[in-house]
């Protein structure tokens, strides 16, 4: 750093100059203003002078402030521009200015001291008025000032009365090419003409001498002159090649991606040795948009940019004919290349081109070796597959870039070219190529460009699309879904991808992929039949096929990570991070469109086969609620479950012999909480059992069963009794009355009784169950269990509160011994003791227990399922006990809405814990004064009381009971 010279504030307040140095900066202020008046000026500081005079000036203002402020930050020392530079001395001033740009860098803060913003004259602190007042202020159209906001790390604006008012960090300026740098200045104005020139020193890193007098025009040619030997080096004239545009792909607008341009900046700035940059991602990612964007941005920065069709060896001896054409253009005495036939020895033309690349001086060009698709890689069997060693200059200096869709490529510093992260950017992509403006708050384009998931090719396809007809962004997302392949063969074809569609640009990788490992290319068919997030090795292990590939992908978790890291190399499969963090191993997933394309390219023909093995792995992997862990593993297929629902009730899955798949995923969603889904798989397959096995067979009585535990959920206490007094009759028959699977049937009738409120019925009935399962399955299993916590329930809707106690507590022990703290059935009972402590008025425990529930339920159900949601409500009730009214109205409010949400208005009405929420909200409103609401919420519930549990009921009684309380509270408010 050249010598600063510092003013240092002493504790007494004097102001002083500190001794000029290079070496051991303090921390410092720096000033940025704009001159007037009766500045101080170097001389008036010097020691002797008379202060008096000085702080009488208009500029001492400027100084005195600069001082209080940085003491303010705790800065003893600051810089200003009109005195701590001599100017008289026109060799300190070359300094000054070729090292301005690095003091105001260095600087620990920048203050801006706006002369003429003052204070709006309105009596609030108006900031539209501020802003009017900034944007009018002289600082902003000098240009002095531009490297004063651009250098500093912190830059603080201050109004002429010292009031902070806006802080700004600039970017990195690597970040900008030249020509950007240029723009800022272009409508900012200097006092000294070649000031304009001499103000952007700093900013291009450049140092040149001050020659006042000659003109702003050869101020501007020197200034133009450093630029270019900074950048491509002293004798770069000879080396020298203008960018031919015509040899590269056309591209629509880019987007964007400045992360990876910076980063690209950063790896390929250095010219003391061979720099490679290899970017790589999926077809269609925007890889070659992103060679072309990082060109033009630094085109200055090079003598030459060559751009080459990697595609195969052929394009390639072709671009460098192209390449060698271009250099004679602009050096035609270059020897070596014209002394080739470069039509007939396209080798030769190879070899002198880079030749002429390896010069000692021609050290700046860049070259980009774009789609190298095919790289010559062990276990590539493909002849036609490029080594393109063979094709890279051999000395140590220079540029590369890298397009290619293989991971494998490893030439170069790799950067993984990912989907677009930012909706905002793919509408901006839909918008350009649509000709449609103002799209940001469309609820449709906004809806399409999530659907199209950041993929650069998807989103100009979509646009190209619908630049020239009438239909709306809703339509082209039905038709997208729908006739997804017709639709891509009739959109236009993109000038930037005219051998690729996005239909087609995905089947030369996996032709390749089918060459290298036909279990891979396997694996992305059968992909096509499971849901596109998160395949992982297990989910395999019931694969029963005669498919050798498929049979070798199930045998060897080692087959399975090669012919899926196969598919990562490719960029079609990425490794999902979030399920290691989920479920504790790691799965793939493969990009939205990549998915479609599998399935309506790859899948053109549907294959049956496919489709029932697929449905087999996802049914065989469903786990029981009793099993530990099962939630997680549950949660984990859900998605893969809702894509067979449609593939079955499509009707696009041959379901003969495959009723227990059907079954499965039927108590998947019952125990996920997705009810409507549930009895949509129950009802199917009890149809098939029905029809495959006869009616009372054991597996067709199981889902009987299931059903019956399904409609008490729903609230069709009627059906699901109906369905239960079936499987009963029926198990008793097949399998004797004391069978487990008899006694799981008892059970659940004593469940159903204990809802309809017969609760005499539910005690036999559990007590049965209970002996039973002593008996069958000992005291400590997890069925056993289930009855155990249910007998607790029922004694506590009895009063007896002390054998419902012990109850819980043996449940909640045996449970954590069998299944762990956080199983769903562990959880239940906590929720089930919380209400117990509530009845007893322990409303801290209560509390305890309905906290630790509800955070379990959230971690293994998620938010809005109905156990989760049931716990909602209990802490709901806690408040309102407790008084905490606000927070009550809070846990009813969430509860109802996500019970609605979960269940559907129609089930609503029907499900006890709803109205159960419907109850005590009405009576928190009618606390609360609320009267009206209050009678809504009573009505609500008497209905679905009336329907489950009979008129007689208890819970009826007490609600006609308050809705007459209320009737006479009206009536007697009116006479009044």
């Amino acid at each position: 750093m050249s010598f600063i010279r510092l003013l240092q504030r002493k504790p007494n307040g004097e102001i002083v100059f500190r001794e000029p140095t290079s070496g051991d900066v303090p921390a410092y202020a720096i000033l940025s203003h704009t001159w007037g008046k009766e500045e101080v000026i170097f001389q008036d500081i010097q020691v002797g002078t008379d202060m008096s005079k000085i702080m009488s000036k208009a500029g001492w203002r400027k100084i005195r402030f600069c001082a209080k402020q940085a003491a303010v930050d705790g800065l003893e020392y600051f810089w200003v521009d009109t005195c701590c530079i001599d100017k008289t001395s026109s060799a300190e001033l070359g300094v000054a200015i070729n090292s301005m740009f690095r003091w105001y860098q260095n600087a620990a803060c920048c203050y801006v001291y706006l002369s003429d913003v003052s204070k709006p004259d309105t009596k609030t602190d108006n900031q539209t008025a501020w802003e009017e007042a900034f944007r009018k202020s002289r600082w902003f159209t000098r240009g002095w000032t531009l490297q004063e906001l651009i250098a500093p790390r912190l830059v603080e604006f201050f109004s002429s009365e010292g009031i902070a008012k806006n802080t700004f960090r600039c970017d990195a300026l690597t970040n900008f090419s030249i020509k950007e740098r240029k723009s800022w200045a272009e409508r900012r104005n200097t006092t000294i003409e070649e000031d304009g020139a001499y103000c952007l020193i700093g900013i291009f890193g450049v140092s040149m001498a001050l020659i006042y007098g000659e003109g702003k025009d050869q101020a501007f040619r020197r200034l133009e002159n450093e630029i270019h030997r900074l950048y491509k080096g002293v004798d770069f004239e000879q080396f020298a090649v203008g960018l031919n545009l015509a040899s590269f792909p056309e591209a629509t607008q880019f987007v964007a991606r400045e992360k990876e341009l910076s980063k690209m900046h950063e790896l390929l700035q250095g010219y003391s040795s061979r720099s490679c940059v290899v970017l790589h991602g999926l077809g269609g990612i925007g890889k070659t948009r992103l060679a072309i964007a990082y060109a033009r941005r630094h085109k200055e920065k090079y003598t030459a940019i060559f751009w080459l069709n990697a595609n195969d060896e052929g394009s390639l001896k072709l671009s460098f004919r192209d390449v060698a054409r271009q250099v004679l253009k602009h050096h035609p005495s270059t020897s070596a290349i014209s002394s080739v036939d470069q039509d007939k020895d396209l080798d030769q033309v190879v070899s002198v081109v880079k030749s002429w690349l390896d010069f000692l001086g021609n050290t700046r060009w860049l070259m980009i070796y774009d789609n190298f698709d095919n790289p010559k890689t062990t276990g590539n069997p493909d002849s036609s597959a490029v080594d393109i060693r063979q094709f890279l200059p051999q000395s140590d200096h220079g540029s590369i870039i890298i397009t290619t869709r293989s991971s494998q490529v490893r030439q170069g510093e790799r950067i993984h070219v990912q989907k677009l992260p930012d909706v905002k950017e793919g509408l901006e992509i839909l918008s350009n190529m649509s000709g449609r403006k103002s799209i940001e708050k469309d609820p449709d384009a906004i809806a399409l460009v999530k659907e199209l998931d950041g993929l650069p090719l998807a989103l100009s396809t979509a646009g190209a699309y619908l630049e020239h007809v009438t239909t709306s962004f809703s339509d082209y997302f039905r038709l997208y879904k729908a006739s997804w392949l017709k639709l891509q063969m009739t959109s236009p074809l993109l000038n930037s991808y005219e051998d690729r569609t996005l239909h087609t640009t995905w089947q030369i990788t996996f032709d390749r992929i089918q060459q290298q490992n036909m279990a891979s290319a396997k694996l992305l068919k059968l992909w096509a039949y499971f849901d596109r997030q998160d395949l992982w090795f297990d989910l395999f292990r019931h694969a029963n096929t005669a498919d050798e590939s498929i049979q070798k992908l199930k045998e060897d978790e080692l087959n399975f990570n090669e012919a899926v890291r196969l598919l990562c190399s490719f960029g079609l499969v990425d490794l999902n991070q979030s399920t290691q963090q989920q479920f504790g191993s790691g799965g793939y997933s493969v990009h939205s469109c990549v998915h479609l394309w599998t399935v309506f390219v790859l899948n053109k023909e549907w294959d049956t086969k496919l489709a029932r093995l697929a449905l087999t792995c996802i049914a065989s992997e469903i786990p029981m609620r009793n099993e530990r862990n099962s939630w997680i593993l549950q949660r984990r297929l859900l998605q893969h479950a809702t894509r067979q629902e449609w593939f079955i009730l499509e009707g696009k899955v041959d379901l003969e012999g495959m009723e227990w798949a059907v079954d499965n995923l039927g108590m998947l969603y019952a125990n996920q909480g997705k009810l409507a889904e549930a009895e949509a798989m129950y009802t199917r397959a009890l149809q098939g059992k029905e029809e495959a096995l006869g009616p009372k067979h054991t597996s067709t009585l199981s889902t009987v069963n299931n059903l019956g535990n399904l409609y008490k959920n729903q609230g069709k206490l009627a059906e699901a009794e109906a369905m239960y007094t079936r499987a009963l009759r029926g198990s008793e028959e097949a399998l004797g009355p004391k069978h487990t699977s008899t006694l799981s049937t008892v059970n659940n009738l004593g469940m159903l009784y204990a809802d309809q409120g017969k609760l005499a019925e539910a005690e036999a009935m559990y007590t049965r169950a209970l002996q039973g399962k002593d008996e069958a399955l000992g005291p400590k299993h997890t069925s056993t269990l289930d009855t155990v916590n249910n007998l607790g329930s029922l004694y506590k809707n009895q009063g007896k509160l002390a054998e419902a106690e012990a109850m819980y507590t043996r449940a909640l022990q045996g449970y954590k011994e069998a299944l762990g703290p956080k199983h769903t059935s562990t959880l239940s009972t906590v929720n089930n003791l919380g209400l117990l402590y509530a009845d007893q008025g322990k409303l801290a425990e209560a509390e305890a227990m309905y906290t630790r529930a509800l955070q379990g339920y959230k971690e293994a159900l998620g938010p809005k399922h109905t156990s989760t949601l049931d716990t909602v409500n209990n802490l709901g009730s806690l408040y309102k006990n407790q008084g905490k009214l606000a927070e009550a109205e809070a846990m009813y409010t969430r509860a109802l809405q996500g019970y609605e949400e979960a269940l559907g208005p129609e089930i609503l009405h029907l499900y006890l814990p709803a109205l159960n929420t419907m109850f005590a909200f009405g009576d928190l409103f009618a606390r609360t004064g609320r009267k009206d609401m209050a009678k809504k919420m009573y009505s609500q519930a008497l209905s679905g009381y009336t329907i489950i549990q009979r008129p007689s009921s208890k819970w009826c009684r007490q609600l006609e009971d308050r809705l007459q309380a209320l009737q006479v509270a009206s009536i007697e408010s009116k006479a009044c």
